[in-house]
């Protein structure tokens, strides 16, 4: 049966008694020949308090030059956008992860209620990459997201850099081992332009893992935000998106077990950020797909770490473009039997058959060779223990150790968490405990990027692990869990850890432990009542009622 490419507009534009609607669209400059056409929402997250999303309204332009000249009709929308390089370590960080739902929810209203035939989701930071992408999912009409790109690395004394050395810095600086004046020199150099953050951190991971995934065209995530083949890459995805309009396609016909596999693998190889946990749970939860928390430690354990990206390794994304993009990385992983290269990507061609187009670029030393690996195995560990019954999540990309006991120093908030860092009170061999920052307690899971780069930046790197119930950034690094699940708002073990408590980090064995007798942590717990919530009103309010546990994807679903 052939798809009907008006199968949603039809409804709201065509007919005497719609009338007053295309009046309304006459009003702002659409057509009678407009309104005839396929109607493409082109969804973006422009805003102007970062750069990471800076540079898509131009890029929306240039894919709504796509669509028009492949027979649709876009009509823009614009929702919003946290910024966690700006908001972190601060209140208004809790509003990062909130802000998914947010993004999901309200490219989701605009196209049920403007009942568009086609969607293209337009995102560049953290947040935005899954949002965009669960309001596709839900909608389940053909479409795909397109990422804004990668910022380029700033320069410093000879060296690139990116927001994560600015970040270690002020630790280094608290700690003695950099001046003021070193620090705003950096502070003016690291960002020089628009772009999602440089690593392998939580943007370019997304980004990465929705091309493994196949809502997003495979290559069009390696070019950077700024470079002059972005403009072509919006309006071949403008073109392409009425091509899968054309044929039906929709995020089912494309979102399989096994390509989620694929977006599990994709992060693993590139040392990607932790965060892709949470994120492909949630995406897996939307298309009502099996996934847990464990089989990203399965996926990890089989896929070699090949790509040699920040925070782990030495260079950023603009490299990784530069060697031969992301359909290197998969025509390495396909080479070696280790991704699902049957499975869809938009333009109806298999994951394979887009990966056989991979140039290489001679001479690269940024993805490795399959017989010399970085790690034979990937960078996300996933950990259970009496800590973390239903799992937490460690990134071991680098030379992270792989054991660590030591006393735990319990803290229940993260500017005390860095008070304590940047005032000397942590020391060699302690375990920093940081909770009440989860999903439901914090709420909104913070990042922890302030005080893990302080650490690190303290010179304590080496010396200290660190275990929240909140969430960690792509730029971390170093021996720390995050998303310790049950958190401490819901009466997870952490909330029963006393300070100087013995805590024991062993990755070999895949366990996260409190060495204390049950019995104690039993009366512990049950002595212990649940804090009041932090906010009564609002949407933060609002997303604590609903949220569920990080091991399900800190999803908003109301109970059935």
């Amino acid at each position: 049966m052939t798809f009907d490419p008006r199968h949603r507009s039809r409804i709201i534009h065509d007919g005497r008694d719609r009338a007053p609607a295309r009046a309304m669209l006459k009003a702002i400059g659409f057509t009678d020949e407009d309104l005839a056409r396929p109607v493409i929402g082109v969804a973006h997250t422009w805003i102007e308090t970062m750069p990471c999303n800076y540079s898509l309204r131009h890029l929306a332009q240039r894919v709504k030059e796509g669509i028009r000249a492949a027979g649709g009709t876009p009509m823009e929308l614009n929702t919003v956008s946290v910024s966690d390089g700006v908001a972190m370590g601060t209140e208004g960080m809790k509003a990062s992860l909130i802000s998914r739902e947010v993004i999901a929810d309200s490219i989701e209203l605009v196209a049920r209620g403007h009942m568009f035939d086609a969607l293209i989701c337009l995102v560049g930071c953290d947040k935005t990459i899954p949002g965009g992408a669960m309001a596709l999912i839900r909608l389940d009409i053909p479409g795909l997201v397109l990422y804004g790109g990668s910022i380029a690395p700033g320069r410093f004394r000879g060296r690139d850099v990116t927001i994560e050395d600015v970040f270690e810095a002020v630790g280094a600086t608290a700690a003695g081992r950099m001046t003021e004046e070193d620090l705003r020199e950096l502070e003016n150099v690291a960002c020089p332009g628009a772009g999602a953050c440089g690593g392998q951190f939580t943007a370019n991971t997304m980004a990465t893992a929705l091309e493994f995934l196949g809502l997003s065209p495979l290559g069009s995530a390696s070019v950077p935000a700024l470079d002059a083949r972005k403009d072509e890459v919006g309006r071949r995805c403008g073109e392409l998106v009425m091509d899968m309009l054309r044929r039906g396609m929709r995020p089912s016909d494309i979102l399989t077990r096994r390509s989620f596999e694929n977006a599990i693998a994709s992060v693993a190889t590139t040392g990607g950020s932790t965060n892709a946990v949470l994120h492909l749970l949630a995406l897996a939860r939307e298309a009502n797909l099996p996934l847990t928390i464990d089989d990203f430690d399965a996926v990890s354990n089989r896929t070699p770490l090949l790509a040699d990206l920040k925070p782990g390794g030495r260079y950023v994304a603009v490299d990784l473009d530069r060697a031969g993009g992301t359909p290197l990385v998969a025509k390495r992983l396909l080479d070696a039997g280790l991704l699902h290269g049957d499975e869809l990507t938009p333009t109806g061609r298999t994951l394979r058959q887009e990966a056989a187009t991979a140039v290489e670029t001679e001479g690269q030393v940024v993805v490795r060779p399959l017989a010399d690996p970085l790690k034979p195995t990937g960078g996300l560990v996933i950990l259970k223990g009496n800590l973390a019954p239903e799992g937490c999540v460690v990134k071991v990309a680098g030379h992270e150790r792989m054991y660590h006991r030591g006393p735990a120093r319990v803290i229940d908030r993260e500017e005390d968490a860095m008070a304590a860092v940047t005032q000397g009170r942590i020391q060699p061999g302690d375990v920093v405990v940081i909770r009440y920052e989860g999903p439901r307690g914090g709420p909104g899971m913070r990042e922890m990027l302030g005080v893990t780069a302080a650490i690190v930046g303290a010179g304590l790197g080496e010396s200290v692990a660190l275990l929240t119930d909140g969430r960690f950034s792509g730029a971390t690094h170093g021996l720390m869990a995050g998303h310790v699940a049950p958190e401490a708002a819901r009466g997870g073990p952490i909330a029963a850890v006393e300070e100087g408590d013995p805590v024991v980090f062993d990755i070999a064995a895949r366990r996260l432990d409190l060495e204390v007798p049950e019995e104690t942590v039993r009366t512990r717990l049950a002595r212990w009542t649940p804090p009041a919530p932090r906010y009564t009103r609002g949407v933060f309010a609002k997303y604590l009622s609903l949220v569920s546990s990080a091991s399900d994807g800190a999803i908003t679903h109301p109970p059935l």
